[in-house]
């Protein structure tokens, strides 16, 4: 049985909205069965056309598509609905797809605020229903095993953390510009109270913690919208205090000039340190105090190490994955917890859920309220 996906948002004009689409049917373990791509009734129906959706399950109206869809009779009713519109629709999207029983899947950031992602967490708790947020980075085999390597205590005890995502695209006024994408993110009713560290902070912020195995406790921030007449932040710096007194730094920025999608997270312990870059992302470099420079590829080694990088890796070691993949292993985990349960089951729950949403709402906040206060240091 395939698991059977519905689709609100990522019609023609987007770009995850493709990606989303290649991953959850790369293993040909879950498939699109309705949508409503978008907002524009005429972009809606072509996009719904050239995904191959028949014409009675191809909706122009995302809530008209959850009040049929849940109708339908059980062998063809959605599994799980993707949400994949910018961050203030996912609040009553999220809701109203989990209110009709459906399981949910969503885009990063969870939401707009704190308060909205409380309501959210309980609200997923008390419907029974599995979430889950596409922070596509830890999908990657190599930061899997990044955090293996932490968990099993080979860099002994963590001391620093530091993660950085670099890109240029927005150092000059795209959204003054036609850029659809620009645009949104750019505005402070669709996109929260932060531009840059709510698009790319979040993933940085998860990475940092999700191989540390570390929560950070506290941030010092500072952010700005750089290019004039920008209203939201993007550029950004923060210092952060993990527990344990384990210290860090997280930087962002989507005005780094020629930078394409340069995310590199660096983790130091006692023992020895790693280092993993998103632009080659089939390599993890382990360092340790007095031995040679370890370089692991994908899908290339054997030993206790070998299982879980195969797991999630799908070609012959030499043969380039990188970032489909990387979501099409958080679709695959999240589909097979979803046939778990269908299947009166206990589902793993290896991909980002609800925790990890409310997670990044509080950093966000934090980094907001710290940068306006001159930097201070904000509680999470």
């Amino acid at each position: 049985m395939k698991i059977r996906m519905a689709m609100i948002g990522g019609g023609a004009g987007s770009f995850i909205g493709p990606v989303h689409r290649m991953a959850a049917t790369l293993d040909g373990e879950c498939e699109l069965v309705a949508a409503a791509l978008s907002s524009d009734p005429d972009n809606a129906i072509s996009s719904g056309i050239r995904a191959g959706l028949p014409g009675d399950r191809i909706y122009t109206d995302w809530q008209a598509m959850i009040d049929a869809e849940k109708l339908k009779p059980v062998e063809i009713r959605p599994h799980f609905i993707s949400i994949v519109t910018p961050n203030f629709l996912h609040y009553q999207q999220i809701s109203e797809s989990l209110n009709a029983g459906f399981h949910v899947l969503c885009d990063k950031p969870l939401c707009m605020t704190v308060s909205e992602a409380k309501e959210l967490k309980n609200l997923v708790e008390a419907s029974g229903r599995l979430f889950c947020l596409t922070h596509n980075y830890t999908g990657y085999p190599m930061i899997k095993l990044a955090r293996d390597i932490v968990r099993r205590d080979r860099l002994g005890q963590v001391h620093k953390v530091s993660v950085e995502y670099f890109q240029g695209w927005l150092s000059t006024n795209a959204e003054g510009e036609g850029n659809k994408q620009a645009a949104w993110r750019s505005d402070p009713s669709k996109a929260g109270n932060t531009g840059t560290m709510a698009d790319i902070g979040t993933h940085a912020f998860n990475l940092a913690e999700y191989v540390s195995c570390l929560k950070v406790k506290e941030v010092c921030a500072d952010i700005t919208p750089t290019l004039f007449n920008r209203r939201l932040d993007d550029d950004g710096n923060v210092m952060l205090r993990f527990e344990n007194g384990v210290k860090g730094s997280l930087l962002a920025s989507q005005i780094a000039t020629g930078e394409e999608n340069n995310l590199r997270l660096k983790v130091y312990g006692e023992k020895g340190s790693l280092t993993w870059e998103q632009m080659n992302p089939n390599d993890l470099i382990v360092r340790s105090t007095g031995e040679p420079i370890r370089v692991y590829r994908t899908a290339a080694f054997t030993g206790d190490d070998a299982e879980r990088n195969t797991r999630y890796t799908r070609l012959p070691a030499g043969h380039p994955e990188g970032f489909i993949e990387g979501f099409a292993n958080v679709y695959r985990s999240f589909t097979r917890a979803i046939r778990a349960v269908s299947d009166n089951l206990p589902p793993e729950s290896d991909y980002p859920g609800i925790e990890e949403g409310v997670r990044g709402m509080r950093f966000l906040e934090a980094v907001v309220n710290s940068s306006a206060a001159d930097s201070k240091w904000t509680l999470l």
